[in-house]
């Protein structure tokens, strides 16, 4: 560590092999793989050639988000049901827009990865033959899931962390990343390192700024959940993405974000058990007042209602193939109709779903056979949704009550959320993105296509790490960072962020916290689960013209304390022009409802006869998917000459590899490194 003084301020310098910025699940264990692989190439000091930089440690998804037994997905364990790789990889490109190589190597490394969470401390349970149990989850033919309960993710981190700190790597906590650092252009260019802002010393005028130089960086920093109003993300996730933008990274499927339903007061998914107990589903005025069982209207029967209700647990995320003919992502969107009427949706673990007077009461026994069968093999007969709950998955229960909600008393209040991005930064078979050295894994990379199974995205992050460092050591080696020629450079860029720090002090811009609401707003209306292209293409000129202001104006930022805030409203916008770029090129061509969002359009199929559209009072209809699409991955990278500020085009996905070597000269080419050519 050492300090210099650039424009008048103290700045503080350290130097790595390798910084990780993010602390959740896959970059403490992209930390810790980094350090295993540098020991055995004989580096003693393994641990201090490596820093994790974060916002928070116990901030993010991986610490604060999960649902009913939060899932993770890995190839099948079972002991009479065969799985293999080429069949797990089949199943996340099954929908389109995924690279074969990447869902390949994640089936391939899965089981690696989960053993290794298992030896780090992570209570996956088995069965008296050690046998790790299976079910079925979204999206997923087989029973690839499993769970360590609703705070699997959690654990996780919390697991990995543990060994990160017996390594003695060293975590940088409460450092808001304000810039990342470049060095040359075209091929040439690199990510030399972050600058941050310390949170905890963000009061006095003199901002405490940190420089991390590093040879590689690993952007593990998580989703820009702040960009939805409406969204189970934890408070505060704002991720790194519009940094990422600026820096010049490409990225893919950014238009695939993933919806479903879950709580507000206390943001967590009701998936899984909390449907599978089929409670009641109503909603109530502003007031919490005249309550209705909105439902009843649009189901034939109340086996059909139960039934979909039930099957929303494994159906979880919003899907526009599940809506014809009362399908169970109905559900979603009569809710969302709800919201936007002004009413407020509750789910109530008390009572069973009540129907219109022409239904039937409710009657376990009437289900379809796919919910009862279930519901009898797991013995949740019980009289009551919250007795079958408790039941099934006491913990689900408990996790609220931990927040100060008990489901034995008090309904439950739900919405339509944002909850996942499928989309991300285009990254290879080493999670290296398209700058060298510069690695994305976990959420931030764009690995998943249109649709995943359940919990793939915990078993990405855990393969993504592993792969990362794996690659780092051995085909960048263990060698610390220093400056040379670039010094000059790194210096004029921290000069300009301290510059345009201090200017935001007097700006006569917005606030941070106006700007980061209007993003919001615009992005759940227009970017949600609910597309329009001509209300896109409007809600992209306004995200357009707030960047333009901010580059303008900048932020008014009088107290230092919201300095933070700018930075991360900053990037925000940027991040929001970027998404909106994104699904309006894709709506230009066509694309229709995929994935987890319905694009309206007069003419296409009725969502539902009774379903209409408030502006008209016709039925509301929507576009059905283009599936020639499937067949391209959008791309997008940042262009500050762009009229739309990002440059867009089309790439095919990469195959799933089918070429295998025979033993003797595959040895040879690990033995020789040459696995790692590129």
């Amino acid at each position: 560590m050492e300090t210099r003084l650039i424009a008048g301020r103290t700045v503080t310098f350290h130097r790595y092999n390798t910084i990780i910025i993010g602390a959740g699940a896959a970059g403490m264990n992209c930390a810790v793989h980094l350090c295993e692989f540098m020991k055995r190439k004989g580096v003693a000091d393994a641990q201090n050639r490596i820093a994790i930089v974060t916002r928070g440690v116990k901030l993010g998804a991986s610490r604060m988000s999960g649902s009913d037994k939060q899932t993770y997905y890995k190839l099948g364990t079972s002991p009479n049901v065969p799985d293999c790789a080429e069949s797990f990889a089949a199943t996340l490109t099954a929908a389109g827009c995924c690279h074969g190589d990447l869902a390949l190597i994640e089936g391939v490394t899965s089981l690696r990865e989960f053993h290794h969470l298992v030896q780090a401390g992570v209570a996956f349970p088995t069965d008296s033959m050690g046998v790790f149990i299976g079910y079925k989850t979204d999206h997923d033919p087989a029973e690839r899931a499993t769970s360590a309960g609703p705070k699997t993710s959690r654990f996780m981190s919390e697991c990995l962390q543990r060994q990160a700190d017996e390594y003695g790597i060293r975590i940088f906590d409460n450092q808001e990343a304000a810039h990342l650092l470049t060095t040359g252009s075209g091929r040439s260019k690199r990510i030399v390192g972050v600058v941050t802002l310390g949170r905890l010393q963000a009061a006095g005028p003199a901002h405490a700024i940190s420089v991390f130089l590093a040879a590689n960086v690993v952007l593990a920093a998580g989703g820009p959940g702040e960009l939805y109003k409406t969204s189970v993300y934890p408070e505060g996730q704002v991720g790194l993405h519009g940094l990422a933008f600026k820096a010049g990274l490409v990225a893919e499927n950014l238009t695939e974000s993933q919806f479903g339903l879950a709580s507000t007061k206390f943001r967590w998914n009701v998936s899984g058990t909390y449907m599978q107990a089929i409670p009641r589903i109503f909603s109530t005025d502003a007031e919490g007042k005249d309550e209705r069982d909105f439902l009843a209207g649009f189901f034939p029967s109340m086996k059909s209602m139960a039934t979909n209700i039930f099957l929303k647990g494994y159906q979880w995320p919003f899907d526009p193939q599940k809506i014809e003919g009362g399908k169970s992502s109905l559900i979603d969107i009569l809710v969302f109709n709800e919201n936007r009427k002004g009413r407020r949706v509750f789910l109530d673990f008390r009572t069973n779903p009540t129907g219109s007077g022409a239904m039937a009461s409710f009657n376990l026994n009437d289900l379809e056979p796919e919910a009862f069968e279930y519901l009898r093999n797991a013995a949740a007969t019980q009289r009551t949704p919250i007795e079958r709950l408790a039941h099934m998955n006491p913990l689900a229960i408990e996790i609220y009550r931990e927040n100060g909600i008990d489901l034995h008393s008090e309904p439950l209040e739900i919405a339509v959320c944002a909850q996942h991005n499928n989309g991300g930064f285009a990254v290879n078979k080493w999670w290296e993105s398209s700058i060298p050295h510069t690695f994305v894994i976990g959420e931030m990379a764009g690995t998943h296509g249109v649709k995943r199974p359940g919990g793939s995205a915990l078993n990405a992050g855990q393969v993504g790490g592993l792969r990362a460092a794996e690659f780092i050591v051995n085909a960048y080696g263990c060698d610390v960072a220093g400056e040379g020629e670039n010094a000059e450079n790194i210096d004029r860029q921290i000069a300009q962020l301290l510059g345009k720090l201090d200017s935001w002090q007097s700006s006569s811009g917005r606030s941070p916290q106006e700007v980061i609401e209007e993003i919001q707003d615009r992005m759940t209306a227009s970017a949600a689960h609910i597309r329009q292209e001509k209300d896109a293409r409007e809600s992209l000129k306004k995200a357009i013209l707030l960047c333009k202001e901010i580059a303008a104006k900048g932020l008014a930022a009088k107290d230092p304390r919201e300095i933070a805030t700018a930075i991360q409203a900053e990037h925000l916008a940027l991040c929001s022009a970027g998404y909106l770029k994104a699904i309006v090129d894709l709506l230009s061509q066509g694309s229709g409802s995929r994935g987890s969002h319905l694009v309206l359009s007069p003419g296409g199929v009725p969502i539902h006869p009774d379903v209409l559209d408030p502006s008209t009072g016709k039925p509301l209809t929507f576009k059905p998917e283009n599936q020639d699409l499937r067949r391209k991955i959008q791309r997008i990278q940042y262009d500050e000459a762009a009229p739309d500020l990002f440059d867009c085009q089309a790439v095919v996905p990469r195959a799933t590899p089918a070429e295998r070597k025979s033993f003797e000269p595959a040895w040879q080419d690990y033995r020789e490194n040459r696995i790692y050519e590129m």
